[in-house]
């Protein structure tokens, strides 16, 4: 089978660096922007500081999406709770399984949870604007927040989030576990697949649409079992027949054990290709269509920080099958 190197696929200056954001704008913008982040930088130092030193702090709302969360947000929250803080935590309700420590506890304090709004509203990175429910409980966890007088951390910030915190925290300021130790799930034969549903139209971040009924029959023959797993509202429907199951939950440990019990995960170029890290699976990252791949700069970029697993890639049904055929016992 044929091997990729990742590196190969990404597009030059495609990365959201903190100073990438300012390239294209005039000397006007660029002190602007100088400013913006300037200022970025010294309330996420100042949160910082003052939540180690006073061991509690306020964080969120974090509204996104899922690979913001296994890069960004998770990693830096299992930090701060390492570091012995309390975390007041805004988010997803539905990520509840991912904020358990190793003993199984959960790593929030205090939590202010939003309902899964993913049927009616697609997450875009940090930025989406939820329904008018979602977003008055947004209010009130801002106006306890600020009320607090504690270390707060405003993720509602844009220009903070997307170009300065994402970056910071990379040095030396993410921790990560192995799933295995909070849920008893031991590896099988098995591979999970992520039927990832997008639009008829190609994209530069995940190419064209793929048949995954096609894809899950494909690679059956070579595995004990075949889960099927995924958000509902962004998953394809796929016939049960075989040793194919379906997983598709809004209950993320059903997901999380799912991967936990597979040896290979495969899935677009979407946040699904970070769960290996977590899950120590292998993964598959399948693009219909010619590379380079948007995207895949930040996503080698910020992947290296939490794993040393690489990536693999096929761009067709038959090498999606060649590499399959590897776990044939």
């Amino acid at each position: 089978m044929k091997k990729y190197d990742p590196y190969q696929f990404v597009i030059p200056g495609d990365r959201t660096t903190i100073w990438n954001g300012q390239k294209k704008l005039n000397l006007f913008g660029k002190i602007h922007y100088s400013i913006i982040i300037a200022k970025a930088y010294f309330k996420i130092n100042k949160f910082y500081k003052r939540a180690l030193r006073e061991k509690e702090c306020y964080f969120g709302p974090f509204k996104g999406e899922f690979g913001h969360l296994l890069l960004h947000n998770l990693p830096f929250l299992t930090h701060l709770y390492k570091k012995g803080v309390k975390i007041r935590y805004c988010g997803m309700e539905l990520h509840e399984p991912f904020l358990r420590y190793e003993s199984g506890k959960t790593m929030i304090f205090e939590w202010f949870p939003l309902r899964d709004f993913f049927n009616e509203i697609k997450p875009i990175a940090n930025a989406v604007k939820p329904p008018t429910d979602v977003q008055l409980e947004i209010n009130r966890f801002h106006e306890i927040a600020e009320q607090s007088g504690k270390a707060f951390l405003d993720l509602d910030d844009d220009n903070l989030y997307w170009y300065v915190f994402r970056n910071w925290e990379l040095n030396g300021r993410q921790s990560i576990f192995d799933f295995s130790k909070i849920f008893s799930q031991a590896k099988e034969n098995s591979v999970t697949i992520f039927p990832r549903k997008k639009g008829g139209s190609f994209t530069p971040n995940n190419g064209d649409a793929w048949n995954y009924q096609e894809i899950a029959e494909a690679v059956a023959p070579y595995f004990d079992h075949v889960y099927i797993t995924g958000h509902p509202s962004m998953s394809e429907e796929i016939r049960e027949t075989g040793n194919i199951h379906l997983r598709l939950s809004t209950n993320n440990e059903e997901i999380i054990k799912s991967c936990l019990a597979s040896k290979l995960i495969i899935t677009q170029h979407s946040g699904a290709v970070h769960l290996g890290a977590y899950t120590q699976s292998d993964v598959l990252v399948i693009f219909n269509g010619n590379p380079p791949i948007k995207g895949m700069g930040d996503t080698l970029r910020f992947r290296k920080n939490i794993s040393n697993r690489p990536l693999n890639f096929a761009f067709s049904k038959e090498e999606i099958i060649q590499f399959a055929i590897n776990y044939v016992k």
